[in-house]
C-alpha cells in the first residue's frame, strides 16, 4: 500500500489513462478525487469502492478557475488533504494546419492542456505541504506531433518545461515529474489517428504493440510514491521504443 493515508486528485479520470490511474492509485491505498468533463466517472468510482477504496467523482471544466477551486475544496473537505495531483485532463481537439487555425482554436487547445495544469497546480498548492505532482505531457512535446497538431504539441512542450520549473521551485517538499506517452491505445487515437497509422506503429515499434492504459498508470504510480524519491523534474518517455530522448 504505497499511498496509504494519502489523497490523490486525478483530472480527466472518466476514461482511458485517467481512469486507469485513479484505479491504480486507489489500489495502493490512496483516497481518490476524480475530475471529469463529459464522460462520467461513475464506473471508475464503483470499481474503486468495490475493491474497498474511497473515491468520488465531480464534473468540471478545468479551464474555469471556479470549477478548479470547487474540486480542490471538495477534496479537502472530504478527505482532509491533497498529497498527489495527477494533471491528466487534456486533448488535441482537432487536427488543423497552422495556416488554417483560428485564434479561438489555438487558445482552446492551450487552455485545455496548459492553463488547466496551471490552475490545478495553483489551487492544490494552497493545501499541499508535501507530496507529488505528476503531469501528462506527450511524445508530441518532444517531436512536434503529427499532422495538424502544432497547438497540441506546443502546449505539451510547455507542460514539460513547466514540470522542470516547478521541480526547482517546489523542492524538496514536493516532487514534480511528467510522462510523455506515445501510442497508447485510447479514445484519443481512436478519434485522431488513422487505423493504418496504428498498425504501422505496431509493426515498427521494438515492443511490437501499442501501449496499454495500465502501462501509463504503472508509471504514474511510480512517480507518485516514494519508489521515485530521488526523481524530480523529469519528463519520462513511454512509447515502446519509438523515440529516444
Amino acid at each position: 500500500m504505497k499511498l496509504a493515508g494519502k489523497t490523490a486528485i486525478v483530472t480527466g479520470g472518466g476514461r482511458d489513462i485517467g481512469a486507469a490511474v485513479a484505479i491504480k492509485l486507489a489500489s495502493e491505498g490512496a483516497n481518490v478525487a476524480i475530475n471529469y468533463f463529459s464522460t462520467g466517472a461513475d464506473e471508475t468510482v464503483a470499481k474503486i469502492k468495490a475493491n474497498g477504496g474511497q473515491a468520488f467523482a465531480m464534473q468540471g471544466d478545468l479551464k474555469n478557475e471556479d470549477d478548479v477551486n470547487a474540486l480542490v475544496a471538495k477534496t479537502v473537505e472530504t478527505f482532509g488533504s491533497v498529497d498527489v495531483l495527477v494533471n491528466n485532463a487534456g486533448g488535441l481537439v482537432a487536427r488543423k494546419k497552422i495556416a488554417e487555425t483560428p485564434l479561438s482554436h489555438w487558445r482552446e487547445v492551450l487552455d485545455l492542456n496548459l492553463t488547466s495544469t496551471f490552475l490545478m497546480t495553483h489551487a492544490c498548492l494552497q493545501h499541499m505541504k508535501s507530496g507529488t505532482i505528476v503531469n501528462l505531457a506527450s511524445q508530441a512535446g518532444r517531436d512536434g506531433g503529427g499532422p495538424g497538431a502544432v497547438p497540441y504539441a506546443t502546449s505539451k512542450g510547455a507542460v514539460m518545461t513547466m514540470t522542470r520549473g516547478l521541480a526547482k521551485e517546489l523542492g524538496p517538499d514536493i516532487r514534480v515529474n511528467a510522462l510523455c506517452p506515445g501510442m497508447i491505445d485510447t479514445d484519443f487515437h481512436n478519434v485522431h489517428t488513422p487505423d493504418a497509422g496504428r498498425r504501422g506503429f505496431e509493426a515498427s515499434a521494438p515492443v511490437k504493440r501499442q501501449g496499454h492504459v495500465d502501462d501509463a498508470a504503472n508509471l504514474v504510480l511510480f512517480l507518485a510514491c516514494d519508489d521515485s524519491a530521488f526523481i524530480t523534474g523529469t519528463n519520462i518517455d513511454i512509447n515502446g521504443g519509438m523515440l529516444f530522448s
